[in-house]
């Protein structure tokens, strides 16, 4: 850590102030609870991942995948496994997808968000450091 702050935070600063234009065009419509209501969080960290949109309250994570993705399909299958044995609802988007159409994108993560999880984590199983679960022991 250096100065309080762990890495992962560290590198989720950078990737805002560097954000592609298909990221760009999402969180125009993800941002500020325009979308069904609920909040995402742009470039956040889970794990020792950065995810490119995640709405932790629904357990949704929105990940958009450029050219570069095309040969690290491996590496990001291991990302969505892990991201998904937490819990998270993992949606993938091509950034020419977004970008050519973005209402149809906005429209199956606005589906995610509404219905609920299909395989959530009891709470136990999210561990003792789980908001919810603090206070509901309140």
């Amino acid at each position: 850590m250096r100065g309080g702050f762990s890495v992962g935070i560290e590198r989720a600063r950078q990737l805002r102030r560097n954000h592609t234009e298909a990221e760009r065009r999402v969180w125009a419509r993800l941002r500020a609870r325009q979308l069904n209501g609920v909040k995402f969080r742009r470039q956040h960290p889970v794990g020792s991942f950065v995810v490119d949109f995640c709405c932790p309250e629904r357990r949704v994570i929105v990940e958009l995948d450029g050219g570069q993705h095309a040969s690290r399909v491996l590496e990001d299958q291991r990302r969505t496994t892990f991201l998904v044995q937490r819990g998270y609802r993992v949606l993938r988007f091509w950034d020419n997808d977004v970008i050519t159409h973005i209402e149809a994108v906005i429209e199956q993560i606005a589906n995610a968000v509404s219905d609920p999880h299909p395989s959530p984590l009891p709470d136990r199983e999210r561990g003792k450091n789980c908001p919810r679960r603090a206070e509901r022991l309140q």
